[in-house]
């Protein structure tokens, strides 16, 4: 008996699809669910990524245009208030309140200043919202997936355990399949969490640097714009 159970351990098949096969059902959801948070993980890199290679070119192209020395109401006129770029918005909401703070007489009403710089923070805060949106699902991936792994690991080596009590036997060729399976689910949990926890950081201090320069426009946008008040 001992030998035809060390004979087959010996034959059976260790690829990472037989060993998938071969684990119980908790641990085959435990795979199943992380293999789909790494490929949740890949799509959030793959559109973070080309969303701010966007916003960078935009905010480029825009920076060049604002300081061409071209007046700003007919920047304004071209772009429209509803432009696509994320800078252009921001520059759309503080000309829009600063046209609307002007009278019918030409005089400027109370607070342009205060009210130009909220209409701009607002606009910056709802790029930042984009920019960052999915970040977070990173971070979760990246924290939560080792130890959902983990957990595969544990109920596999508890299951692999109950059929060495079984068998009564505890040889390594015995040992070693069961085991094998339950270690795959920690693996694949490594390989969903460690790209998450990199990108994540990575993506966040793109989105951070972005959003500075939105904050810097703004900043420089509200100077011109009281120098104007105060001439």
């Amino acid at each position: 008996m001992e030998t035809e159970i060390i004979a087959g351990a010996a034959t059976a098949d260790y690829t990472m699809w037989a060993l998938f096969a071969r684990a119980t059902l908790v641990v085959k959801l435990v795979m199943i669910m992380l293999v789909l948070c790494s490929f949740w993980t890949w799509a959030i890199v793959i559109q973070k990524t080309i969303l701010f290679r966007k916003a960078r070119t935009e905010s480029t192209e825009f920076d060049a245009a604002f300081w061409s020395g071209e007046p700003l109401d007919e920047l304004f006129d071209q772009i429209g208030p509803e432009p696509a770029g994320a800078s252009q918005r921001v520059f759309a909401a503080g000309m829009m309140e600063w046209r609307r703070s002007h009278r019918n007489d030409g005089g400027l009403i109370a607070g342009a200043t205060a009210r130009i710089d909220r209409s701009m923070d607002v606009a910056i805060a709802k790029e930042a919202d984009t920019l960052q949106s999915g970040l977070t699902v990173l971070a979760t991936i990246g924290s939560a997936a080792p130890f959902i792994g983990l957990f595969g690991t544990v109920w596999g080596i508890m299951h692999s355990f109950i059929e060495i009590a079984k068998a009564q036997n505890t040889s390594l060729a015995v040992v070693a399949p069961g085991i094998a399976e339950a270690l795959l689910a920690t693996g694949i949990g490594l390989v969903a969490a460690i790209p998450a926890v990199i990108y994540y950081n990575k993506l966040s201090a793109d989105a951070d640097r972005i959003i500075g320069g939105y904050g810097a426009f703004a900043d420089e946008f509200a100077t011109i714009l009281s120098r104007q008040l105060d001439s």
